[in-house]
């Protein structure tokens, strides 16, 4: 009995201890764990616990700084129960938003708010239809996803002094604003312009897993031969000289009719 109660003590300090050093980790020993799952991202110059740490620089594998991160993580965690938040702030990209892992394998984000200086993209994607510039804002009431497809969405964004550098010259296209929203794992977005910039949009697109569907009117507000002449891919203009744009792709039938007000004519 001695040595089984002894036996008992032991395991019971042992597991005391785990818990102990878990529930005060430095955040800087945890990057051990961490780092392998941060696709090229690093983390320097780290302080505090792992459930309430920053980082002072995030850089990128070929050592671009990108700016510094501070994340607060419930110790709810230890119970399978994951809830975060994320704060992180740099000169071309600010992001902010709280997350939790809820049962089968969903996840959920709310409050989130992101903004993106667009020629950040350069180093990342080659878009065919030019290198977008100017300032992506994006807020997100709530978002729950289904490895990492949208479930239920509700989300704005807003891109400013919006333009595309192409090889015949810089397209200004103005302030262009989404509105997109999911059930079901069906997405509905809808494109426009502020109503003042040299090209008139108005659009909706449509997405699931298993096929998408545009549909959009493009008008040049400017007789800028560049705009005119990017505007020309899209199709033939009509007698007003609005291009409709009609696009699908997968089981697109499947997908809930266009809003009658936004079907090209």
């Amino acid at each position: 009995m001695k040595t089984l109660r002894k036996c008992l003590i032991g395991v019971g300090g042992l597991l005391l201890a785990t818990l102990l050093l878990v529930w005060f980790l430095p955040a800087r020993l945890a990057m051990f764990w961490i780092a392998p799952q941060l696709h090229g991202l690093r983390l320097q110059q780290v302080d505090g616990l792992l459930w309430d740490g920053r980082a002072a620089q995030v850089t990128t594998a070929d050592g671009h700084t990108l700016g510094q991160l501070s994340w607060q993580l419930s110790r709810l965690a230890l119970l399978g129960k994951t809830q975060l938040q994320l704060d992180f702030s740099g000169p071309q990209l600010d992001f902010s938003g709280a997350m939790q892992k809820l049962a089968a394998g969903q996840v959920e984000w709310h409050d989130v708010h992101a903004r993106v200086d667009l020629s950040l993209l350069d180093a990342y994607a080659k878009l065919p239809l030019g290198r977008p510039r100017g300032e992506l804002q994006v807020t997100v009431e709530h978002a729950l996803l289904q490895a990492g497809w949208p479930l239920q969405l509700q989300a704005n964004s807003q891109w400013s002094k919006a333009s595309l550098k192409t090889h015949s010259g810089d397209i200004v296209l103005g302030v262009l604003q989404l509105q997109a929203q999911a059930q079901s794992g069906v997405i509905a977005a809808q494109l426009h312009d502020d109503g003042h910039g040299p090209l008139k949009a108005d659009g909706e697109l449509q997405l699931s897993p298993l096929g998408w569907r545009l549909d959009a009117m493009l008008l040049a507000r400017q007789t800028d031969p560049v705009l005119l002449h990017w505007l020309a891919q899209f199709g033939r203009p009509d007698p007003s000289g609005t291009v409709h744009i009609q696009r699908s792709g997968g089981m697109a039938m499947g997908l809930p009719a266009p809003t009658p007000d936004r079907t090209p004519h």
